[in-house]
């Protein structure tokens, strides 16, 4: 995040926006010179945080669109408005994908190093386990993430009944039929996952579509991209609703992704945007939990269980990154959950 003067300026513009940096100066009142000021403006300008408008002295100045994908965001504030009194960006963004994640990195310095050092302690840590130990673990893992990615969608089975069900097959009692066939669909996905790791490397529309296959087997989901309109609960945000621009988007999504060279930022985007696209009729965040994790197996990162993550918190981030296009919230719960992961299975 940008230094003391940097975020006065950007909190500033978020209130007021096309100001002059006469205006801007003014504006703060830091007591920092007017050339200071500048300065700082044309350090925003080349980090994209902030835009122009006009030039000489003309020239204004307002939020830019990679500021609006990582400012800070207070959640609990955010949703005391209501759904119809929020301002949100309601129409699926073009430009996000081929445009404004291209060159962005996601992750700043202190958080890039931190994601680095769990990154080594999972690879030391695996270097002293038999493959039998390994695969216990990871089965663990697996039972987590199938619960906790089948209870945000709101699957009843508790983790423990997930557990009988996943080693045992023995159903819960009073539990609909469905949430089990969702669960041991989690796990199905996973277990295809670690049988064939690249299987993602380049990622694909194709490969998408079969992994999303096997999540909605036996649920009554249609396999194919959607043709049609689909609203999503808690949102004024609307998907696209055009077939063949919904490949297309799912197209440049892993064009971008397979272009990328860190592998926390292909995990997090898949993560952010197959939800975001929302390619198929239901399953899509499922889907994008389990691409996401498939990405970082493929490059032997440890994957993520989300099994401490509140169900509501995790649909706020998603929602926040619908409706403003910023990440700032997901990407928390993607660091602390990669931390989890790593200091609980292995």
């Amino acid at each position: 995040m940008p230094n003391d003067l940097k975020a006065e300026i950007l909190e500033f513009l978020e209130s007021n926006a096309l100001r002059s940096s006469k205006e801007i100066h003014e504006g703060i009142k830091s007591g920092k010179a007017y050339a200071t000021i500048k300065r700082a403006l044309t350090a925003l300008v080349s980090q994209q945080y902030v835009v122009t408008e006009g030039i000489g002295k003309g020239r204004k100045y307002r939020i830019g669109p990679v500021y609006e994908l990582s400012r800070p965001v207070n959640v609990e504030k955010y949703f005391e408005k209501e759904i119809d009194e929020r301002q949100v960006k309601d129409r699926f963004n073009h430009g996000l994908i081929t445009g404004i994640l291209t060159d962005v990195d996601f992750f700043n310095v202190e958080e890039q190093q931190h994601l680095n050092f769990l990154h080594h302690q999972f690879k030391e840590n695996i270097t002293h386990l038999d493959s039998a130990a390994y695969s216990k673990e990871l089965e663990r893992l697996a039972i987590d993430l199938s619960w906790k990615s089948s209870q945000i969608e709101g699957n009843t089975y508790s983790l423990l009944e997930t557990e009988r069900l996943l080693k045992d097959k023995e159903t819960a009692m009073g539990k609909p039929k469905d949430d089990a066939t969702m669960l041991l669909n989690h796990k199905e996905a996973i277990e295809f996952i670690v049988q064939n790791p690249d299987y993602v490397v380049p990622l694909s529309v194709s490969r998408i579509e079969d992994i999303h296959t096997i999540l909605m087997g036996g649920l009554g989901v249609t396999r194919n991209i959607r043709q049609n309109r689909v609203g999503i609960s808690g949102t004024n945000y609307r998907p696209l609703d055009n077939e063949h621009q919904i490949r297309d988007a799912l197209r440049d999504m892993c064009d971008l992704i397979n272009r990328k060279e860190n592998v926390f930022e292909k995990a997090l985007l898949a993560l952010v945007l197959l939800s975001y696209i929302q390619g198929f009729v239901d399953g899509n965040k499922r889907t994008a939990r389990i691409v996401s994790n498939a990405i970082l197996m493929a490059y032997q990162y440890c994957p993520l269980s989300y099994r401490t993550v509140d169900a509501m918190e995790y649909k706020k981030a998603i929602l926040i990154f619908y409706e403003q296009n910023n990440v700032s919230v997901i990407k928390k719960i993607f660091i602390d959950q990669f931390e989890f992961a790593v200091q609980t299975y292995f």
